[in-house]
C-alpha cells in the first residue's frame, strides 16, 4: 500500500513536472522491493530494479533539462513521428520479449502477457516522461487500461483502486501538459 501510494504522489508530481517525481518513484520502487522480496516474488524484484534504473535516469535527465521552460520547469513536447515509432516498436518487441520470458519461467509472473504488457508499458511511459514527451501521458492510458481490470479480476482491489486513481491523474495530466505544448505558440500569436 505504502509503495503504490508513493508511486501515486510520483505521478501527480510528475504531471506537475516536478523533478522529484524521481525521487518519489525511487522511493515507491524500493518500498515495493521490499514487499515483493518479502513475499519471495522474484519477477517483481526483477521489475521494480528496472523501473528504478530508469526512474534514475529520469531525474538525471530532468536535471541536465530543467530550464528548458520559460517558468523554470520541465518543458513538455510531443514526441517525432521517429520517436513514436521507436516507442511503439520498444512497447512491441518488450512486451514480446518480457512475455516470453514470463511464459519460459511462469515463477516471476501469475500473467505473463498482461504483465508484461504491463510492465512494458511503464518502462516506455517512464522513458517519455524523462524526455519530456507528452505521450508519456498516453502510455500510462494503455497501461491502464489493461491494469484496472486485471488487479480488480485478481481479487486486488487496493492495487486496482490505485490503477483508478492512476487513471484520472492521467486524464489531467495529459490535458494540462498537451495545453502547455500549445501555450508557446498561442503566446506568439498574441504579440
Amino acid at each position: 500500500m505504502i509503495g503504490n501510494t508513493i508511486g501515486l504522489i510520483a505521478l501527480a508530481l510528475g504531471w506537475r513536472r516536478s523533478i522529484l517525481t524521481w525521487p518519489a518513484q525511487l522511493l515507491s520502487g524500493v518500498i515495493l522491493i521490499a514487499a515483493y522480496a518479502s513475499a519471495h516474488l522474484s519477477g517483481g524484484v526483477g521489475k521494480q530494479l528496472l523501473v528504478i534504473g530508469v526512474a534514475a535516469w529520469g531525474w538525471h535527465q530532468w536535471s541536465r533539462g530543467r530550464q528548458q521552460a520559460q517558468d523554470g520547469s520541465i518543458a513538455v513536447r510531443f514526441a517525432s513521428w521517429k520517436e513514436r515509432g521507436l516507442l511503439l516498436g520498444g512497447a512491441a518487441l518488450g512486451t514480446l520479449a518480457v512475455g516470453g520470458l514470463f511464459t519460459l519461467y511462469p515463477a516471476l509472473s501469475w500473467s505473463p502477457w498482461a504483465d508484461a504488457y504491463i510492465f512494458v508499458g511503464t518502462l516506455v511511459a517512464m522513458v517519455a516522461q524523462a524526455r519530456g514527451l507528452v505521450e508519456f501521458w498516453f502510455a500510462w492510458l494503455l497501461v491502464d487500461l489493461v491494469g484496472v481490470p486485471l488487479a480488480f479480476s485478481s481479487g486486488l482491489a487496493f492495487s486496482g483502486l490505485v490503477y483508478v486513481i492512476y487513471f484520472a491523474l492521467v486524464l489531467w495530466g495529459m490535458r494540462d501538459w498537451w495545453l502547455r505544448t500549445r501555450t508557446p505558440a498561442l503566446e506568439g500569436a498574441l504579440t
